[in-house]
This record gives C-alpha cells, structure tokens and sequence, in this order.
C-alpha cells in the first residue's frame, strides 16, 4: 500500500500544471521542484535555499522528496478567518500567479527582477524585498533607491595598491553624476562620472566578494572601473537600483516617447564573455601575451590584471553588413602563440589575432563574437566606430 508522502505526490505535481507554476516565482528558472508552503510559491533549488534566510516567514519543502501529507498550515491572515488548510490546499489556493499579483504589485519598472544566472545576492535582495520587507506592497518603502539622490560610504578599491578604502559616494540624478571623495571634508570629488555613461555589474567572483559591484563609465571616450563592496547586501542592492533609477530617468529624457520596453535593457547590463585570452600586435610579428578581456557591447576590452582600472586597448566590433567577421583559428605563419586555439577577427582597416588555452574557450568566444557581430549596428555604434577609427 502507498504511504501518506506518496499518494500525496501526485497531487503537487498536478499544481504545477497551474499557470504561473511552471516557472520559478522568484527568477524564473524552468521547471521549479520546491516549494514555499507558506508563501505558496513554487521555487527553483537555487531560490528554496534563499527563502530559508527567512524561515519565520517561508518554509520550504521539495516536491520530489519531502512529505507531502495532509498536516494542518495555519496561516496568520486564515487564523484571522479562522480556518486552516493543508499544505497541498494552500498550495492550490495561491500559487505563482496570484502571489505575483499580490508581492510584485508595485515593483518599479527600473528595479532589477534577478533571472537564474544573476548572482546570489542580487536574487537574495529581491526576495527579501518581496516577502519580508514587502516593499512592492507599500511605495514608501522604496524611498531609498527611488529618492534620485543617495550619498553614503563604500569600500572602494585602490587602483594602484588595490586596497579597499572607505569612500564618500554621491549620486545625484538632478546634476546627472555619480561622484566619490577621497576625504569626507573634501571639497572637489576624484572621479565624477556621468549617468549618461554609467553602467553596474555585480562581479562576486571576480573581486572575491559577494557583494562586489564594479562601475564603468566613459572618459575621454574610454572605459574606466572602479571596484566597490558595502557589508550590508542591502546597502549595497539599494546603490545599484538607484543606479538604475538615475539611468531610467536619464534614458526617458534623452529618448522622450521610446517605450520602456526599449529603455530597461540600457539601464544596466552584465558583460557578455570576460576571460584570459593572448593577443598579438597588429604586424603578428610580436611575442603573444595573456590578458583578461572583457565584452562589453560592442567594444572588446583587454586588462593586464582583470581589477585594472584603466584598460590597456579597446577593439571595436562592428557588424557583418558593415565588413566585420569572426573567424576560428591563426593567420599562417602566426608565431609566439603558446595557447593552441585561434581567434581572428577581421576589421575593415585590421585583423585582431587572439589564441585561447582550451577548445571550449576558443567556442565560448567565438559565440560571443559571432552573437556582436550578427546585430545590426544602431545609430550610437557608428558614432563610437567613428571614435575608434580617428583616436590619436
């Protein structure tokens, strides 16, 4: 005879055929086998184990290996009522769907919605934010990413010694700058960077901090980080969605009447492939060296060290209407290379040589590439083309 668990199991697994409930209903990973019983949510593996840094407010359990037999859930707002229901009831009662409906009521159309490869903290954020701060339930609880003003202290990271610092920040959407101060009393800032040019990406692997953000903008026309961390993931969430919120408010100025669909994927955005890589000189005659490269866009940055401030070049790849290809392997008679997989990409005016250790490297790259470019070039890349193609 099939126990309680088992005969009970078919039952979840029916709910999941609801609407809404195919997908996780905190990133939306496919195909989610856990669930909150009292959220009644179902959620990724990745997500359950979130949900269990606020155990007083989500309980979770597996769909494929917990019990899912008929104990009595007594929900605070159903006490109100007084009624209970079993999990499996509650379950089918809320769901994906109305929990959306009733958590994300109010999300901010710049706010990030974390997706499955987002890093931990970003998604740990969210979901605190839905469930236990209930910030898109009550707007006053958003004031501190939405203000278009923050100022506060971060660890920043020295560019030359590479010591992290505590730093005064200012962002401020009415003069369009994100700014820091070497000293607290300081009058004049040591970088001003304009929204216009600003971008925000967590790289917890890279800095070896799971709340490391770096920020790029534009100087001169070139890229410039810097490398920054609070210790309150909080805090630190909070600066990158206001970030977010100076962007969307800048994107809707400088593009008036473009629809938001078009002006959230500006606001902030992760690289598309960062690894080693070597490259040569324009002649392939020099000696071949490793550097950290970066796909940002359009342009293709190289570092000698991957937490470099400033990059040692930037190639620009533009799209195959307009003469540009990826191709795999090494010019003839390429020399100096101790990686053994090629990559050339070919430029109207050059070809840029690069080798990378592994096969499976050379393939990652060459997708990014080839992913650039296929895209068709929009009016702003011609304009940075222009740039690349005169700088002294």
């Amino acid at each position: 005879m099939a126990s309680d668990p088992d005969r009970s199991r078919p039952g979840v697994k029916q709910l999941l055929e609801n609407a809404g409930n195919g997908s996780c209903a905190d990133c939306g990973a496919a195909d989610p086998e856990w669930a909150s019983y009292t959220l009644g949510v179902f959620v990724c593996h990745s997500c359950s184990g979130l949900h269990r840094n606020i155990a007083h407010i989500s309980k979770v359990k597996s769909l494929l290996l917990d019990p899912w037999s008929c104990s009595e859930l007594e929900i605070p707002e159903c006490l109100q009522r007084n009624t209970t229901f079993s999990h499996l009831e509650f379950m089918d009662s809320v769901g994906n769907a109305a929990a959306k409906a009733r958590y994300e009521q109010l999300v901010p159309a710049f706010y990030c919605r974390p997706s499955p490869s987002d890093c931990m903290l970003l998604r740990d954020q969210w979901i605190r934010a839905k469930y236990e701060r209930k910030e898109f339930m009550y707007v006053e609880r958003q004031e501190p990413y939405s203000a278009g003003y923050r100022e506060g202290f971060l660890w920043k990271r020295g560019r030359d010694n590479g010591q992290y610092l505590s730093r005064k920040f200012i962002l401020s959407e009415r003069e369009g700058v994100l700014k820091y101060f070497n000293k607290n009393d300081a009058r004049e800032p040591k970088a001003t960077m304009k929204i216009s040019s600003l971008n925000a990406t967590f790289q917890p692997g890279k800095m070896g901090t799971a709340h490391g953000l770096q920020i790029t903008y534009l100087k001169d026309n070139s890229t410039r980080n810097i490398f920054v961390y609070h210790e309150d993931g909080k805090e630190m969430v909070d600066w990158f969605n206001a970030i977010r919120a100076a962007r969307f408010h800048f994107l809707q100025v400088a593009f008036p009447g473009a629809p938001e669909s078009e002006l959230l994927p500006k606001l902030t955005r992760n690289y598309i492939k960062e690894g080693y890589m070597e490259k040569t000189g324009p002649k392939q005659t020099e000696g071949f060296r490793k550097r950290w490269f970066t796909m940002d866009d359009r342009r293709l940055l190289y570092f000698k060290d991957p937490l470099d401030a400033y990059a040692r070049g930037e190639v620009f790849i533009g799209s195959q209407e307009n003469r540009y290809s990826v191709l795999a392997g090494l010019p003839p008679n390429t020399q100096g290379s101790h990686w053994p997989f090629g990559i050339t990409i070919a430029t109207p005016d050059r070809k840029f040589v690069f080798a990378c250790e592994t096969e499976e490297d050379q393939r990652g790259w060459m997708s990014a590439f080839q992913m650039v470019v296929s895209r068709p070039m929009l009016p702003q890349d011609f304009a940075v083309e222009a740039y690349f193609k005169h700088k002294p």
